[in-house]
Protein backbone atom coordinates (compact mmCIF):
# COMPACT_ATOMS: atom_id res chain seq x y z
CA UNK A 1 0.00 0.00 0.00
CA UNK A 2 1.48 3.47 -0.48
CA UNK A 3 1.93 5.61 1.97
CA UNK A 4 -1.32 8.47 0.70
CA UNK A 5 -3.24 5.19 0.82
CA UNK A 6 -2.61 3.90 3.98
CA UNK A 7 -2.65 7.85 5.93
CA UNK A 8 -5.70 8.06 4.32
CA UNK A 9 -7.07 4.88 5.84
CA UNK A 10 -5.93 5.29 9.23
CA UNK A 11 -7.61 8.64 9.53
CA UNK A 12 -10.92 7.07 8.17
CA UNK A 13 -11.74 8.64 4.82
CA UNK A 14 -12.20 6.02 2.32
CA UNK A 15 -9.84 6.18 -0.36
CA UNK A 16 -10.39 8.10 -3.39
CA UNK A 17 -12.66 10.86 -1.71
CA UNK A 18 -11.95 14.06 -1.79
CA UNK A 19 -11.27 15.41 1.45
CA UNK A 20 -11.08 19.05 2.54
CA UNK A 21 -7.48 20.10 4.29
CA UNK A 22 -6.90 22.14 6.97
CA UNK A 23 -8.91 22.55 10.22
CA UNK A 24 -12.35 22.75 10.20
CA UNK A 25 -14.90 25.31 10.93
CA UNK A 26 -15.76 25.42 14.20
CA UNK A 27 -16.58 28.76 15.61
CA UNK A 28 -19.32 31.68 14.47
CA UNK A 29 -18.67 34.86 12.47
CA UNK A 30 -19.42 37.45 13.96
CA UNK A 31 -22.78 38.55 12.81
CA UNK A 32 -23.86 35.48 13.94
CA UNK A 33 -22.51 36.26 17.57
CA UNK A 34 -24.62 40.15 17.04
CA UNK A 35 -27.41 38.56 15.96
CA UNK A 36 -27.74 35.91 18.87
CA UNK A 37 -26.58 38.54 21.19
CA UNK A 38 -29.75 41.26 20.28
CA UNK A 39 -32.09 38.31 20.81
CA UNK A 40 -30.63 37.10 24.39
CA UNK A 41 -30.99 41.72 24.55
CA UNK A 42 -34.38 41.03 23.76
CA UNK A 43 -35.47 38.07 25.40
CA UNK A 44 -34.26 39.42 28.56
CA UNK A 45 -35.81 42.68 28.38
CA UNK A 46 -39.12 41.21 28.44
CA UNK A 47 -39.09 39.13 31.03
CA UNK A 48 -37.62 41.65 33.35
CA UNK A 49 -40.69 43.87 31.84
CA UNK A 50 -42.85 41.11 32.31
CA UNK A 51 -41.56 40.58 35.51
CA UNK A 52 -41.92 43.96 36.81
CA UNK A 53 -45.45 44.45 35.31
CA UNK A 54 -46.75 41.24 37.11
CA UNK A 55 -45.64 42.66 40.29
CA UNK A 56 -47.58 45.68 40.00
CA UNK A 57 -50.68 43.67 39.02
CA UNK A 58 -50.26 41.96 41.94
CA UNK A 59 -50.23 44.84 44.54
CA UNK A 60 -52.90 46.63 42.89
CA UNK A 61 -54.78 43.70 42.83
CA UNK A 62 -54.21 43.27 46.69
CA UNK A 63 -54.77 46.86 47.34
CA UNK A 64 -58.23 46.59 45.63
CA UNK A 65 -58.99 43.51 47.48
CA UNK A 66 -58.27 45.36 50.84
CA UNK A 67 -60.17 48.24 49.71
CA UNK A 68 -63.46 46.14 49.69
CA UNK A 69 -62.36 44.30 52.68
CA UNK A 70 -62.77 47.81 54.39
CA UNK A 71 -65.72 49.20 53.03
CA UNK A 72 -67.20 45.84 53.53
CA UNK A 73 -66.39 45.62 57.25
CA UNK A 74 -68.13 49.36 57.82
CA UNK A 75 -71.30 48.18 55.69
CA UNK A 76 -71.91 45.20 58.03
CA UNK A 77 -70.85 47.36 61.18
CA UNK A 78 -73.89 49.68 59.93
CA UNK A 79 -76.01 46.92 59.75
CA UNK A 80 -75.67 46.42 63.20
CA UNK A 81 -76.22 50.24 64.86
CA UNK A 82 -79.61 51.36 65.91
CA UNK A 83 -81.47 53.62 63.44
CA UNK A 84 -80.58 56.62 66.06
CA UNK A 85 -76.99 55.98 65.72
CA UNK A 86 -77.01 55.86 61.75
CA UNK A 87 -74.79 59.38 60.95
CA UNK A 88 -71.92 60.25 58.86
CA UNK A 89 -68.95 59.78 59.41
CA UNK A 90 -65.12 59.61 57.95
CA UNK A 91 -62.29 57.47 58.46
CA UNK A 92 -58.56 55.83 57.93
CA UNK A 93 -57.52 52.67 57.64
CA UNK A 94 -54.31 51.18 57.10
CA UNK A 95 -53.27 49.12 54.08
CA UNK A 96 -51.59 46.50 57.00
CA UNK A 97 -52.45 47.82 60.37
CA UNK A 98 -50.85 45.06 62.39
CA UNK A 99 -47.54 46.15 60.80
CA UNK A 100 -44.73 48.36 63.10
CA UNK A 101 -42.95 49.55 60.29
CA UNK A 102 -44.61 50.00 57.32
CA UNK A 103 -48.43 49.82 57.55
CA UNK A 104 -48.66 50.26 53.14
CA UNK A 105 -51.06 52.53 51.56
CA UNK A 106 -53.72 54.56 53.91
CA UNK A 107 -57.06 54.57 52.56
CA UNK A 108 -59.31 57.78 53.95
CA UNK A 109 -63.15 56.89 53.85
CA UNK A 110 -66.25 58.33 54.68
CA UNK A 111 -69.87 56.92 55.32
CA UNK A 112 -72.49 58.69 53.91
CA UNK A 113 -76.38 58.47 54.64
CA UNK A 114 -79.03 59.37 52.64
CA UNK A 115 -82.59 58.56 51.71
CA UNK A 116 -83.51 55.65 49.98
CA UNK A 117 -84.47 56.97 46.44
CA UNK A 118 -84.99 53.73 44.49
CA UNK A 119 -88.10 53.65 46.72
CA UNK A 120 -89.87 56.46 45.42
CA UNK A 121 -92.84 54.99 43.77
CA UNK A 122 -93.81 53.88 47.64
CA UNK A 123 -93.83 56.57 50.25
CA UNK A 124 -94.41 54.14 53.11
CA UNK A 125 -91.50 52.53 52.85
CA UNK A 126 -89.50 55.37 52.16
CA UNK A 127 -89.43 56.64 55.88
CA UNK A 128 -88.34 54.04 56.76
CA UNK A 129 -84.96 53.07 55.03
CA UNK A 130 -82.02 54.73 54.15
CA UNK A 131 -78.87 54.40 51.74
CA UNK A 132 -75.50 53.85 53.16
CA UNK A 133 -72.90 54.80 51.02
CA UNK A 134 -68.93 54.03 51.77
CA UNK A 135 -66.38 55.84 49.85
CA UNK A 136 -62.75 55.04 50.19
CA UNK A 137 -60.32 56.69 48.35
CA UNK A 138 -56.10 55.86 48.20
CA UNK A 139 -52.83 56.35 46.68
CA UNK A 140 -50.12 54.60 45.72
CA UNK A 141 -47.24 54.69 43.46
CA UNK A 142 -46.29 53.19 39.97
CA UNK A 143 -42.87 53.47 39.54
CA UNK A 144 -43.04 57.63 39.61
CA UNK A 145 -46.18 58.55 39.29
CA UNK A 146 -48.35 59.17 41.78
CA UNK A 147 -52.20 57.22 40.98
CA UNK A 148 -54.91 57.66 43.25
CA UNK A 149 -57.50 55.45 43.48
CA UNK A 150 -61.54 55.68 44.26
CA UNK A 151 -63.96 52.61 45.06
CA UNK A 152 -67.77 53.43 46.50
CA UNK A 153 -70.24 50.10 47.90
CA UNK A 154 -73.63 51.22 49.07
CA UNK A 155 -76.75 49.42 50.42
CA UNK A 156 -79.38 49.87 51.88
CA UNK A 157 -81.03 49.56 55.69
CA UNK A 158 -84.24 49.34 57.07
CA UNK A 159 -85.31 51.07 60.73
CA UNK A 160 -86.67 47.62 61.92
CA UNK A 161 -84.29 45.88 60.14
CA UNK A 162 -81.67 43.25 61.18
CA UNK A 163 -80.29 45.50 64.18
CA UNK A 164 -83.64 45.05 66.02
CA UNK A 165 -83.32 41.45 66.48
CA UNK A 166 -79.92 42.10 68.02
CA UNK A 167 -80.38 44.57 70.26
CA UNK A 168 -83.94 44.84 70.79
CA UNK A 169 -86.70 47.25 69.15
CA UNK A 170 -85.12 50.84 70.07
Amino acid sequence: MQLAQYQTAAEGVAPGSTRVRGRARSAYTLAEVMVSVMVLAVVALAYYSALSSGFGVVQSTREDLRATQVMVQKLEAIRLCSWSQLTNFTFQEAYDPLSTNNQGSTYFGSVTIGPANSLSNNPAYKANMAQVTVTLNWTNYNGRRLLSHTRQMQTQVARYGLQNYVWGEQ
